[in-house]
């Protein structure tokens, strides 16, 4: 495709006369062009042939096996198990497969669709899906777990949407000494109370403070660290959190866990300082009146 398309350039340029006074150099740029058109022939190529991998009534991309019609026309999975007549033609639907267009699917290559957030790679049809769900380059979700807030971006982005949207506290350094206060302790329902940002070697934590019922009757208090950025990333860091009064303390040490990993999932998964109400309570001067809990800790480079 690519020699024949150059080809087509070069003969264009050659064959019409209003070309015949062109100089050397015009035809040096003009036929130096030819890679280029050659590059836009073969994204149209790939783009129809994308587009024919597109369940006709559905619209989604179709995946092995793909189903036809006696007629020609295509579905995907889905659209066969609810459709016992084409939807393109009305004629009954039988058992076949379009293995020819199956062939063509496996040895076509897409760019990932996070393209434009900087993934550059370019993926075999059938492990797009895969790659897409895992891709490194897809944008976040909003790390605010007070409201049902859907928002996603980048991390540049999410960093102002907290500021301006939430009110999220910003905060340099690496350590940190927090006051967390609340009239009545025995209360348990819209428990997420704050979140706080740390901005430290460069890179952003959020810092997470909660009251929660673990179990069916035994409200907890729970803190803990995410890291704005991927796993892989997060592994390369560790925190402390203690919390304590009167001679006593809780401490926890433990590794950042990625925002990719929603609130609800660290929090469940127990991953991080958990202190009992009684105990709290006491911290707390013990009148069980107001809850006063002071955490303090730090987050370092592994």
């Amino acid at each position: 495709m690519a020699q024949g398309g150059g080809g087509s350039c070069k003969v264009t340029v050659k064959s019409h006369s209003k070309y015949a006074n062109y100089d050397a150099s015009t035809m040096k740029a003009e036929i130096g062009s030819a890679p280029t058109c050659v590059k836009r022939a073969e994204k149209h190529s790939i783009d129809d042939v994308h587009e024919l991998l597109r369940c006709p009534t559905c619209a989604d991309s179709m995946y092995p096996p793909i189903h036809q019609c006696p007629n020609g026309h295509t579905m995907c999975t889905n659209c066969r198990r609810i459709h016992n007549c084409c939807p393109t033609c009305r004629i009954e639907l039988g058992n076949i497969r379009c293995l020819a267009l199956e062939k063509v699917a496996e040895s076509l290559e897409l760019p990932c669709r996070y393209q434009s957030l900087g993934c550059n790679e370019l993926l075999p049809y059938y492990s797009k899906i895969k790659h897409e769900k895992q891709c490194s380059s897809r944008p976040y979700t909003c790390p605010y777990a007070s409201s049902e807030c859907c928002v996603t971006g980048d991390i540049p982005f999410l960093m102002a949407h907290l500021k301006e949207e939430h009110s999220v506290d910003m905060h340099d350094g690496c350590t940190f000494n927090h006051r967390y206060v609340k009239s009545n302790p025995h209360e348990v329902e819209n428990a997420t109370w704050m979140l706080t940002v740390f901005n430290c070697f460069g890179r952003q934590f959020c810092l997470h403070f909660e009251a929660y019922l673990l179990g069916a009757s035994s409200p907890v208090y729970m803190a803990f660290v995410r890291f704005m950025g991927e796993e892989k990333d997060a592994k390369k860091f560790g925190y402390t959190l203690e919390v304590g009064s009167f001679g006593r303390k809780l401490v926890w040490q433990g590794v950042p866990r990625s925002i990719r990993d929603c609130h609800k999932k660290v929090r469940d998964s127990q991953d991080g300082l958990i202190i009992p109400r009684s105990l709290a309570l006491y911290f707390s001067a013990g009148d069980n009146r107001e809850l006063k809990l002071r955490v303090t800790g730090r987050i370092w480079k592994v």
